[in-house]
């Protein structure tokens, strides 16, 4: 089992970490994904890191958000900065194999 939480109303420009937590099953080696879905769009691609570490970015999003990991915790975190309208979502994150949890929402305000 995975969930998000940490979402909230932030101002643009503002930062927001998000977490995911795991359950042992959930977490161990696997790979943790972040997506999100804005109002009327499809779901997209955030961010992902591996057991080990490697990351990979939305183009558009890296270096506005860095996403890490605490094994020990097992926990996943999406640091978000700089944020803009656009990031309005709500944000889930899964793992590997297809799991899925509870979103959370983001909302920039201008």
């Amino acid at each position: 089992q995975l969930q998000a939480s940490g979402g909230g109303l932030v101002q643009v420009g503002g930062s927001l970490p998000l977490s995911c937590t795991a359950s042992e099953n959930a977490f161990n080696q696997h790979a943790i994904l972040w997506f999100r879905q804005a109002p009327g769009t499809e779901r997209e691609f955030v961010a992902s890191i591996t057991p080990g570490g490697q990351t990979v970015y939305r183009p558009s999003l890296e270096g506005r958000f860095t996403i890490s990991r605490d094994n020990a915790k097992n926990m996943v975190f999406l640091q978000m900065n700089d944020l803009k309208p656009e990031d309005t979502a709500v944000y889930i994150c899964g793992n590997s194999d297809n799991s899925w949890g509870q979103e959370t929402l983001v909302t920039v305000s201008s």
